[in-house]
């Protein structure tokens, strides 16, 4: 005779147990539970109000469009932005705007999408190959960095919302402080404020949720998502460094918890020194206008420089 899990909340069957919250949920509390979550870390950061419209950075995958569907849930004024950057690995690039083009589709929600090739003359990918040195994956997070501070200025959104859950906070602090990287420890928060008029304050409203609490969310609400990862992500310590997060939680229920929310009392304590590039004052970028610290020309403008 199987066991059945039940939810600790009604007593239906369970989809999910969280040892760490001591908690087992069916799927209607687990939806309930995650959109309680979220707000929390609305509020206990100052993430935005509801009088703000937040511009949502979606992927196709489960995080992402998880997220949008949980602020939809809470009444807050969002819309979404897919960037193409043209991965054609298997399609993915295409394959995960379809998804996330869907999504809204089905929700009768605003997606906005900006095909990097199309409006730049070249694809991340190849881009990155006339780069010296330029690895894909940092010149892709300079791209989108960019794209979306240019649509949230363009488009008046007070905040770029991004899908990072606790696994990937976790995961990025413990490799900064395996190599002590101060000048990354001090910058990490669910909320990066905005330094200049043009740029939106960033945040991250599923740091409180775990991984697999976010796959279940998804699975329960029926989130059409892209489930392989990118292909350029291969190999990345971020993955690595999610592995030996969860062999520590299997022996210790909640470590993930504790190592990301330590980390952040110990930043709002003043343990974590700021690197005072905060307190630099951007100047302006010669040829798109938005704030740099580069020079005259912003690190993105010249990486299109050296492409051409």
């Amino acid at each position: 005779m199987s066991h059945v899990m039940r939810c600790t909340q009604c007593g239906a069957e369970a989809v999910i147990n969280m040892p760490q919250h001591r908690l087992k949920l069916c799927g209607e509390h687990l939806v309930a539970w995650a959109a309680k979550m979220t707000q929390k870390a609305i509020d206990r950061y100052g993430l935005f109000t509801r009088d703000e419209r937040i511009l949502v950075a979606v992927s196709g995958g489960k995080d992402s469009l998880a997220l949008w569907d949980i602020l939809q849930q809470l009444d807050y004024a969002s819309e979404g932005l897919y960037i193409h950057l043209g991965i054609d690995h298997e399609g993915y690039s295409d394959v995960s705007q379809e998804a996330a083009q869907r999504f809204a589709d089905e929700r009768g929600l605003t997606l906005h999408v900006l095909n990097v090739q199309a409006a730049y003359g070249k694809s991340v990918i190849e881009a990155a190959r006339r780069r010296r040195g330029g690895r894909t994956c940092s010149v892709c997070g300079l791209v989108k960095r960019h794209i979306m501070n240019r649509m949230a200025y363009e488009g008046g959104f007070a905040a770029i919302a991004t899908g990072h859950n606790l696994d990937d906070e976790a995961a990025v602090l413990l490799m900064n402080t395996l190599h002590w990287e101060g000048r990354y420890l001090s910058r990490q928060a669910p909320l990066l404020p905005a330094i200049h008029p043009r740029l939106a304050r960033k945040v991250k409203p599923l740091v409180l949720l775990y991984e697999r609490e976010m796959a279940a969310y998804a699975l329960v609400r029926q989130i059409d998502y892209v489930m392989q990862e990118c292909p350029y992500a291969q190999g990345a310590s971020s993955i690595y460094a999610k592995g030996i997060l969860n062999q520590i939680e299997s022996q210790s229920p909640g470590s993930k918890h504790q190592f990301y929310l330590g980390f952040l009392r110990a930043r709002e304590s003043g343990l974590i020194a700021s690197d005072g590039a905060a307190d630099v004052p951007p100047e302006t970028c010669a040829r798109c206008g938005q704030p740099t610290t580069a020079g005259d020309l912003c690190a993105f403008c010249r990486l299109w420089e050296m492409a051409e």
